[in-house]
Parts: structure tokens; C-alpha cells; sequence
């Protein structure tokens, strides 16, 4: 297998195609399609970059399976959604800490769809005891926060990105100098990338080098959480 992984064009437009088609039955029909446009290309990727991810985070893995893995499911959770299409129509890679239980954990994302790609870095809607601590250690370790949101190649190639809440959570002071980031409900940093960027051979070369620049974000939420990086 090569070095460097990419994604096909015919993966886009298959994507592409379901977003105007998304529906039981056109699915049903192209399933072939979406095993060997989508699936298959997207769990050559991960498998790509299994030994880089080690390089860069030994204790985040890309795991190339089609249940359970680094990819997510296209099939969409309905039940509490007013939104009843049935597929996702983008890819969404995470690559999760070892010892994370959901996508809530730390960890580093990879988004493709037809007309939006981006890569993503941090915790998206952390379960409130993680929030807490994230909350706390920038509370009590300003200048190591700010040492992380101002590093130059974190800075160069992401922004901090997710909702946050309008009033400082309770217990922690409205005055506090980094009370904009204590307000935050995800701890995300994100890079959008052009919609063609997954079809070029560099593609997984920018990946692996986002993934390192991202290094002080992941490193401060990790020990936030308890958990090694």
C-alpha cells in the first residue's frame, strides 16, 4: 500500500449523489457503490494512517474498521431528530484517545463531504465532569492556556471553533482573564480546507501535519481529563 492515502473523486460525487437521493431505497440500490467509493476508500485512509497517528499521538488510534472503528456510521440516529433522512452524507473520520468511550473524548477528526472539508483537533461537547476540569485547569493555569492558544502552529493552521455558554458558568470568576475560553462548551480547534483538498496526493501529508501542529491543545486537554498523551 502507499505511503500517503487519498480520497477519489468518484467518492465525492458518490456523496454527492446521496445527498439528492437520500432515501432507503436509492441506498439499497447503490450499496456496491458505497462499499467501494466510500468504505472501502475511507478505511484505506485510516489504515494509512495508523503508524504516523502513533508518531504524533501514541495514544490515539486509527482503527480501519467498518463497525466500531475510526469511521463513523452513515446511518444517521433518527429517534430524537426532527431531521428523518436516513444517511449522513459526508465521511467522518475520528481518531480517539485509547481510552475514550465516545466522540465526546479527546481526540482528532477528519470531515469530507462534497461541498465542506475540515479538520478538527480537541473535545466537542465534553460530558460536564470533563468540562469541569478542562474549566478548572485554565482557571488555575492561565499562563499555560495561553501558551497553548498562542502557539504559533496551532495558530497558524486552526481556529477555536464550537458554541459557548453567554454568562461564566457557576463558580468561576466573571472577571477571570481567560473567562471567554472557561465559557466554552467544546474545546475544538478547527481547519477548513478547499472541497478538492481530499483528491490531491498531499492530502494526508496536510493531515498528519494539522494533527502535529494541534499538539498543546491536545496535550493541555489530556491532562485536564487524566488521561496520558
Amino acid at each position: 500500500m502507499p505511503r500517503y492515502a487519498h480520497f477519489e473523486p468518484e467518492t465525492l460525487q458518490f456523496l454527492h449523489e446521496l445527498a439528492a437521493n437520500n432515501n432507503r431505497e436509492w441506498f439499497k440500490e447503490n450499496k456496491t457503490r458505497y462499499e467501494e467509493q466510500v468504505l472501502d476508500v475511507a478505511l484505506r485512509f485510516i489504515q494509512s494512517m495508523q503508524d504516523p497517528l502513533h508518531e504524533i499521538a501514541p495514544y490515539f488510534v486509527a482503527l480501519p474498521t467498518r463497525v466500531g472503528g475510526s469511521l463513523m456510521r452513515v446511518y444517521r440516529d433518527t429517534r430524537f431528530s426532527k431531521n428523518k433522512l436516513p444517511y449522513k452524507t459526508n465521511i467522518g473520520i475520528q481518531f480517539r484517545h485509547e481510552q475514550a468511550k465516545d466522540v465526546h473524548s479527546p481526540g482528532y477528526y477528519v470531515h469530507i463531504a462534497p461541498d465542506e472539508v475540515f479538520l478538527g483537533a480537541g473535545m466537542w461537547r465534553p460530558d460536564s465532569d470533563s468540562l469541569r476540569r478542562i474549566r478548572e485547569r485554565i482557571a488555575t493555569k492561565p499562563a499555560e492556556w495561553r501558551r497553548v492558544v498562542a502557539d504559533k502552529g496551532l495558530k497558524r493552521q486552526f481556529e477555536m471553533a464550537g458554541e459557548s455558554l453567554t454568562r461564566p458558568p457557576r463558580g468561576f470568576d466573571k472577571d477571570h482573564e481567560c473567562i471567554e475560553d472557561i465559557k466554552r462548551k467544546s474545546f475544538i480547534a478547527v481547519r477548513d480546507l478547499p472541497a478538492e483538498a481530499p483528491l490531491g496526493k498531499g492530502f494526508q501529508r496536510t493531515v498528519e501535519s494539522s494533527f502535529r501542529n494541534a499538539e498543546p491543545l491536545m496535550r493541555f486537554l489530556c491532562k485536564a481529563v487524566g488521561v496520558p498523551f
